[in-house]
């Protein structure tokens, strides 16, 4: 077989063969077909699309392009999570430790942030010291030691998802469903988790700008779950304004380490420094977790679980547990001040009175990214420190002169273009709008 005349096949809108995907993919993770090749591919297949059936082998193959992790020896049931990618999105920050704390294993594999879309190792590694590459050893150890683990892909695991995320990032072929799916999936076919809960974004802010594709996303990894064993729920979630308040990665985590730290669903940190919407967006995840692990019978009683571990701090102690396994200076958790602060902070005030009508989050994501929160090019290194925090949601009345953003940034000329685009991104009416929900429904295999 050649490289390129697979590629053609499907420039040309024809269906792969399993034994041409499997030989592409080989090839590709052995480093003998190049990064052009595999772009053109990339780009041909989003372009082209892909079959059902092209899919899952796609992602069959990808997973079996290294080790697959069998989490049976070390518990008896792990659970994961997996977010398509959004602004703001800091929700496996306080989910994973709350599940854990309910006494339900999660061992998880995160990725790094792809085009405006944050990722939660960049997130983590805002804590100094905390390990992002832990090896498959130390990540059984870690996981039957302490019931929860937080880390990057490893190599040996679905080692050409890790090869293609990093070219997709760059090559304008992030949004390509069968990529996403197969991609998503493969990383959590490799890690073993027995049943995962995937949070599908659609909206302005994610990679599935409509609902319809969002579902169609959300059916096809299920589906590939069902077909490999494995137990999977998708929540259709929204992103047409950021997640929560803070979009930046040690910004993030100082608002994941506040939403831990919550004494009661009235805590008044709950609409200052912590957004209703994450809260709320964290409890729902995690009882679907708790639900599908056994944990609760159903998601009223698994909700309440988790809200308990939180409000005990026995969800603070897990994650605090994390981050000292996992080598991070927890001086630096337990005093978010300590994490890494911008040199340039200002704070925008509101133009006028009136009702925000509209927050466009991937305008407030491509704005982090220009502030150094995320990557424009393959390589790029990251400003933990930067990013931005919104004071409002879609539905609020503000004041005129009320706090609308704040920047935090160490460039000058990057903070007024910030600035500039921040407030573009609003939209005002003089009337009242309605909220957005929070999540439009709920796919299991087979629907």
């Amino acid at each position: 077989m050649r490289a390129v005349d697979i590629i053609i096949k499907k420039r040309d809108g024809q269906a792969l063969s399993n034994e041409e995907i499997g030989y592409f993919i080989q090839a590709y993770t052995r480093g003998d077909i190049p990064d052009y090749q595999a772009s053109a591919l990339a780009m041909a297949i989003l372009l082209r699309g892909m079959t059902p059936r092209e899919t899952t082998d796609l992602t069959l193959a990808m997973a079996h392009s290294g080790d697959l992790l069998d989490l049976s020896s070390v518990v008896p049931l792990a659970v994961d999570k997996h977010s398509t990618g959004g602004v703001g999105d800091k929700t496996t920050l306080v989910v994973e430790p709350t599940v854990a704390a309910c006494g339900l294993p999660v061992g998880k594999m995160s990725g790094r942030g792809l085009g405006f879309s944050g990722g939660t190792i960049d997130k983590l590694e805002s804590i100094p010291g905390y390990r992002v590459n832990l090896s498959t050893q130390e990540f059984l150890r870690q996981l039957a030691q302490i019931g929860l683990v937080l880390t990057g892909q490893s190599a040996d695991l679905a080692p050409a998802d890790g090869k293609l995320y990093a070219l997709r990032d760059v090559t304008g072929t992030i949004e390509a469903i069968p990529l996403i799916a197969s991609s998503i999936m493969s990383k959590k076919l490799a890690a073993g988790a027995q049943a995962i809960v995937l949070d599908v974004k659609w909206g302005s802010g994610a990679f599935m700008h409509t609902l319809d594709e969002a579902r169609q996303l959300a059916i096809l990894m299920t589906e590939i779950a069902h077909l490999a064993g494995r137990k999977a729920v998708a929540l259709l979630a929204d992103m047409n304004q950021p997640l929560g308040y803070a979009v930046g990665n040690a910004l993030e985590v100082k608002e994941a380490i506040a939403t831990l730290k919550l004494s009661s669903p009235a805590d008044e940190k709950i609409g200052r420094e912590v957004g209703a919407d994450f809260y709320q967006h964290c409890l729902t995840i995690a009882g679907h977790m708790l639900v599908l692990g056994g944990k609760a019978p159903e998601m009223s009683a698994a909700q309440e679980m988790a809200a308990k571990a939180i409000f005990s701090g026995r969800a603070w102690e897990k994650f605090h547990q994390l981050v000292q396994t996992q080598g991070g200076e927890v001086k630096a958790i337990e005093d978010p001040s300590r994490l890494p602060a911008a040199r340039l902070v200002k704070t925008i005030s509101a133009p006028r009175a009136g009702c925000i009508q509209g927050i466009h989050a991937q305008a407030v994501g491509e704005t982090a990214v220009l502030l150094g929160a995320g990557r424009a090019r393959k390589g790029d290194a990251i400003n933990h420190a930067v990013g931005i925090v919104i004071h409002c949601k879609v539905g609020d009345w503000i004041e005129k002169g009320q706090p609308l953003f704040t920047i935090h940034a160490d460039d000058p000329s990057r903070l007024a273009q910030a600035e500039a685009q921040l407030s573009a991104a609003h939209t005002w009416s003089d009337a009242p709008v309605e909220r957005l929900p929070l999540f439009y429904g709920v796919i299991s295999p087979g629907e």
